[in-house]
């Protein structure tokens, strides 16, 4: 695989995360498409880290493990959130959750 394809697919697959952040309702499905997002930019550090002129330094893996674990500290505050928005207002919906304004 060249460069040139694994950005196309970086994009086609952030765009699709862009796409169900955007017409999305629903807060979990709205968190998939960040996490979709999330997995696009990883393939980019990995891609650009693989055809970089020095891939025995670790730049491009470092910044994807971190990624990840920003990922994961992402979704489980985002799932909390929406626990406790489900328990309050008994809907995942984004639109219903504007009635929390306090």
């Amino acid at each position: 695989m060249t460069l040139q394809i694994l950005l196309a697919i970086s994009a086609v697959l952030f765009a699709f995360g862009l796409a169900a952040v955007l017409s999305r309702s629903n807060a979990i499905m709205v968190l998939i498409g960040i996490e979709l997002m999330l997995g696009a930019a990883n393939l980019n550090f990995i891609a650009f880290w693989r055809f970089s002129e020095n891939p025995s330094d670790l730049a491009g893996v470092l910044f994807a493990i971190f990624s990840i674990a920003v990922a994961a500290a992402e979704a489980a505050v985002g799932l909390a959130i929406i626990i406790l928005v489900h328990r309050r207002i008994r809907s995942v919906e984004v639109d219903d959750a504007s009635s929390l304004k306090g």
